[in-house]
């Protein structure tokens, strides 16, 4: 299980809704800082592909000035992030990099579409670096377009247990860009608000937030503790009870009906969506349809067999959802683990 209470706890960082102003000073975006390749050329060789076909990687100072240009751009932007629509949102994707592309190839590319992704981009897939690389390469070319919100699984204690860890490690020879890459979780939102009547979160809620007002006045530029609020908003379940319960999962609560509908009333909103569940069918509705779960990796960990889907908002009535399998065989190519196959692939 993924239990974060099985980590030691990381240290407490003092609340505040902006980050420290060292960290505003240290990651403001430099317009005359060194390019060392255009953006575009980054998207280009990912979205073709050519990096994994090559079997290559994008260059170490390439992803250094990515990170520093992404983080310069999130560190501006809210805990719960404002978001118009039409919009579609997306849940967990996991490493599984030709799916991500899939996925583009079915809901549309960016700038043309906005996306909200709801967390979860890295660990279990074969190819999670390539996939947050480009999330990040989009965000810092186009970064109206695109909402990213942090996971459970963009943690450092996380990724070293379920493969991130071990990838960048694998194709880097150091854990240089591993580093990197959970500095930069750091700065993702923990949620957006879309059109002032959708909550995006990717687990849940918490027994201590009870407005959209206290998420934003969490720190969130930290490690996510193993308990709180923060840790909630990641971890967190709904359930067919009544009230708050104990997670089986060691992390968050699990919360029922009638905690959504109060949540909901209390802040002006209409409906919550989130992720951090896999759904066979893609997305499932619960409590009368206050509350959506979207799942977005297709036959997860590549043995699943589940169909994904993505929701697409166009309007405050206008709720479609966009449900595609995985990329056919022919599009996909799986690395080379003939020394040994990773824990998390057993």
């Amino acid at each position: 299980r993924e239990g974060a209470a099985a980590f030691a706890p990381p240290r407490r960082e003092p609340h505040g809704r902006r980050p420290p102003v060292a960290c505003l000073t240290a990651h403001r975006l430099d317009p005359c800082a060194t390019m060392p390749t255009d953006v575009d050329t980054i998207i280009d060789k990912l979205k073709s592909c050519a990096v994994i076909k090559d079997n290559d990687v994008i260059p170490e100072r390439d992803v250094e000035w990515l990170c520093k240009q992404a983080r310069a751009i999130m560190v501006d932007e809210d805990n719960v992030q404002p978001v118009a629509m039409p919009v579609t949102i997306v849940g967990d994707i996991h490493g599984q990099f030709f799916d991500l592309i899939e996925l583009f190839n079915v809901c549309g590319q960016v700038p043309d579409t906005n996306y909200v992704f709801m967390g979860d981009f890295v660990d279990r897939g074969y190819y999670s670096v390539e996939t947050f690389l480009l999330l990040l390469a989009l965000k810092v070319r186009y970064r109206t377009r695109i909402t990213l919100i942090r996971g459970n699984h963009e943690s450092r204690q996380i990724t070293q247990v379920y493969g991130f860890y071990d990838e960048c490690l694998r194709k880097y020879g150091s854990t240089n860009v591993w580093r990197l890459c959970t500095e930069t979780f750091d700065y993702l939102c923990l949620a957006a608000v879309i059109g002032d009547q959708f909550l995006c979160v990717h687990g849940g809620l918490s027994p201590t937030l009870d407005t959209l007002e206290q998420i934003r006045e969490l720190q969130r530029v930290q490690e996510p503790p193993h308990e709180g609020p923060m840790c909630d908003l990641m971890w967190s379940d709904p359930d067919d009870i009544h009230g708050w319960g104990i997670s089986a999962r060691g992390a968050g609560y699990v919360f029922g009906g009638d905690i959504v509908q109060q949540f909901l009333h209390t802040n002006d909103l209409r409906k919550v969506a989130r992720s951090h569940q896999l759904v066979m069918e893609g997305h499932k509705w619960m409590f009368d349809e206050r509350l959506v779960t979207v799942w977005s990796a297709p036959n997860y960990c590549y043995r699943c067999g589940n169909v994904a889907s993505a929701l697409e908002l166009e309007g405050p009535n206008e709720i479609h959802f966009q449900t595609f399998e995985a990329a056919p065989p022919k599009f996909r190519q799986v690395p080379d683990f003939s020394m040994r196959s990773p824990d998390y692939f057993l």
